[in-house]
C-alpha cells in the first residue's frame, strides 16, 4: 500500500517504470479524444466540481485511462469524498500512476498522470481515509469505466 511519504519520494526521486509506453502526436490525440478529454488530459485542465459523469458512479469494474486504456483504479477502492471529483485511495498497480510536483496557481500540489501515456488525471492529497490516508482526486473525463460483466 502506497503512503504519502512514498508519493512525495516519487516526485523527487522519480517514478516507477510503466509496463509499456504510449506516445502520440498532438494531432493523433485530438483525433481520438473529445475536445473536453483533450483539454483535461493533454492540456492539464480540470472539470468543474460535481459535473463529471463518474463522480457518483460506484459500479464494479476498472477505471481505465481514456487516452490509452491502461487500468488505473479498481472500483473497490473508490470512495465518496464529497470533493466533487471521483476519489480513490490507491492505484490498481504502483506503476500505473506517475507523480509530479505541481506549483501552478500559487499552490504546491502533487499531480497524478497516467504513467503509460502521461495523461493528466488530477491530483493526490493526504486527507483520504485510513489506512493509506490518500485521496486521488481524478477528473471523470480522464477515465472510462470498464464494467464487470455479471
Amino acid at each position: 500500500m502506497l503512503t504519502w511519504k512514498e508519493i512525495i519520494s516519487f516526485t523527487t526521486k522519480g517514478n516507477s517504470t510503466p509496463d509499456k509506453r504510449v506516445e502520440k502526436t498532438e494531432a493523433e490525440w485530438k483525433d481520438i479524444l473529445t475536445a473536453e478529454q483533450f483539454r483535461i488530459t493533454r492540456q492539464k485542465g480540470t472539470e468543474r466540481p460535481h459535473t463529471g459523469a463518474l463522480c457518483s458512479v460506484f459500479d464494479e469494474g476498472k477505471y481505465n485511462c481514456v487516452c490509452c486504456n491502461t487500468p488505473l483504479f479498481d472500483a473497490t477502492i473508490k470512495f465518496d469524498s464529497s470533493s466533487g471529483w471521483p476519489s480513490f485511495t490507491q492505484p490498481i498497480k504502483e506503476n500505473a500512476i506517475k507523480y509530479h510536483k505541481d506549483v501552478s496557481f500559487g499552490m504546491i500540489r502533487v499531480e497524478v498522470m497516467c504513467n503509460t501515456c502521461d495523461a493528466h488525471l488530477g491530483h493526490i492529497f493526504s486527507d483520504g481515509p485510513e489506512p493509506s490516508g490518500l485521496r486521488y482526486c481524478v477528473n471523470s473525463e480522464s477515465m472510462q469505466l470498464e464494467s464487470v460483466d455479471k
